[in-house]
């Protein structure tokens, strides 16, 4: 059933394997140090979480889901070079929108931060999963399914522009040439994604194409003036631990729920952009922008 996705998976671990030995050897070579054991070793521990919950619920619920959806498809596009090119456009679209929703939706960017939540940034950095975005990206394939793309068609299309977001991880490649870069998402353009820099928050959310961030206004560039600082805006305590590294966020919104304030303000911890806060005490990226240009 997974035989071309199985496949290509088979092929894509030696690629890893080979720039992130590459990678390494020439950090160390460098004195860049862009590599320590435990941040690896915690990319690792979240990926394989991500993958065994995404297999199984893959096979428990989500590919049927799919497979209804793909069945009450209301067209279909015969041309195979049609297909095939509508489909990375039309998924990379959905990703977009999935990672955005990721960023300005609390409930969703306590899933997702783990992914942003390493001070190193790395080829394995690729690796550092949301563990738990399995449980609900599925969503955003349905109206793909819908116009007519089968759901393992879909599937092998993630994995192949996933394997393009993976490589983007990386600090060594500083500009790719213009043209390149008005349309793909760089390594440059990437780098500022996972930046905790105010300017970078919450910017260029595309996977293989940076010209939705360019449309939806999410677009910012690598600037020479402001050195991109990676990790989280705020810092965690004892993030380190296995079990506090998935959850902290969730915990941090538990806390904001105990606060004395209205039912629709409850609503809003859970659904607003993180940062929100009905008294000012923290602020979003969007207020801090503000505050940056047009300080009081």
């Amino acid at each position: 059933m997974y035989t071309r996705e199985t496949w290509f998976l088979i092929v894509s671990i030696p690629l890893y394997a080979i720039v992130i030995g590459i990678e390494i050897f020439m950090s160390n070579w460098h004195g860049k140090k862009y590599y320590s054991i435990r941040q690896t070793l915690q990319n690792i521990y979240l990926t394989l979480l991500n993958a065994s919950l995404d297999l199984f619920l893959r096979w428990a619920f989500y590919f049927s889901v799919l497979t209804w959806s793909y069945q009450q498809h209301f067209f279909r596009i015969h041309n195979p070079y049609l297909y095939w090119f509508l489909l990375f456009i039309l998924e990379d679209l959905a990703f977009y929108f999935e990672h955005r929703v990721d960023h300005y939706c609390r409930v969703c960017w306590a899933v997702h931060v783990t992914h942003h939540s390493s001070e190193e940034y790395n080829l394995t950095t690729g690796f550092r999963s949301s563990v738990f975005q399995p449980v609900y990206r599925f969503l955003y394939f349905i109206p793909i399914c819908l116009m007519g793309f089968d759901p393992l068609d879909i599937v092998f299309m993630y994995s192949v522009t996933q394997t393009y977001g993976i490589l983007l991880h990386t600090q060594y490649i500083k500009k790719m040439p213009r043209w390149f870069e008005w349309f793909f998402v760089s390594p440059a353009h990437h780098r500022v994604h996972h930046a905790t820099n105010i300017i970078y928050l919450d910017k260029n959310m595309g996977m293989c194409l940076i010209i939705w961030d360019k449309l939806f206004g999410t677009f910012q560039d690598e600037l020479e003036t402001e050195p991109v600082k990676f990790g989280l805006s705020k810092e965690v305590a004892g993030i380190n631990h296995p079990a506090k590294l998935v959850f902290h966020e969730w915990l941090a919104i538990g806390k904001d729920l105990q606060k004395k304030t209205s039912f629709l303000n409850k609503l809003r911890y859970l659904f607003m952009p993180p940062g929100w806060s009905h008294d000012g005490s923290s602020k979003t990226a969007n207020q801090m922008r503000k505050e940056l240009t047009h300080p009081s």
